[in-house]
């Protein structure tokens, strides 16, 4: 079981990557802590927004909307490839899914396919939005995908994990698309030659 990262050593350990962080509002304490535990943490989950535009997608992310209020995740990853920090504690970005993949991720073994929703993701997973349509044509600038490869990086060198504790929302949670336009095992194949 890990503990979550503190804050501090959070955004130490995404500078120590090498990715370009900027810090919103009051980031470090905004949180859902108020609606459940945050951890035992077992890994990273990525998502797609549905939106364009750098400050809007991040204002979305950052305060929510009608009937999923935010911190939607705890970094945005906007198309130039900087992470904007914007929450840090629980978040609504997993959702409920499914109980046999979360223990796939513990073990860091293949996914099995995701069919039912039946498990807190919210307490267990780091979640990064990423800026785009998610209609299969948006394109992912390679800054983007870069930004994406170090933060999960260096999330998972810090709790000693491999590539395998990096999941798509789409693995999660079924009925999910997220994230569309690349594939979560080449970005896991990415993320393990950074982590050698």
């Amino acid at each position: 079981m890990a503990p979550p990262m503190s804050a501090s050593r959070f955004i130490g350990a995404l500078r120590d990557e090498g990715v370009t962080v900027v810090e919103v509002g009051n980031w470090k304490q905004h949180n859902r802590n108020h609606k459940g535990s945050w951890g035992p943490v077992h890994g990273v989950m990525i998502h797609h927004t549905v939106t364009s535009g750098s400050d809007r997608t991040v204002r979305i992310c950052r305060d929510g909307y009608a009937g999923l209020p935010g911190p939607l995740c705890h970094g945005v990853i906007t198309k130039d490839g900087r992470v904007h920090l914007i929450g840090y504690g629980r978040a609504n970005h997993a959702g409920l899914g499914d109980d046999e993949v979360l223990r796939a991720v513990i073990a860091e073994r293949a996914l099995p396919l995701d069919n039912e929703a039946n498990t807190d993701g919210n307490r267990h997973f780091y979640g990064f939005e990423c800026e785009n349509l998610g209609d299969g044509t948006d394109p992912w600038p390679e800054a983007q995908l870069d930004a994406i490869e170090r933060v999960s990086a260096a999330i998972c060198r810090h709790h000693g994990w491999t590539a395998r504790s990096v999941i798509g929302h789409l693995e999660w949670q079924p009925g999910k698309v997220d994230p569309r336009g690349f594939t979560m095992a080449s970005m896991r194949e990415r993320i393990h030659a950074r982590l050698k």
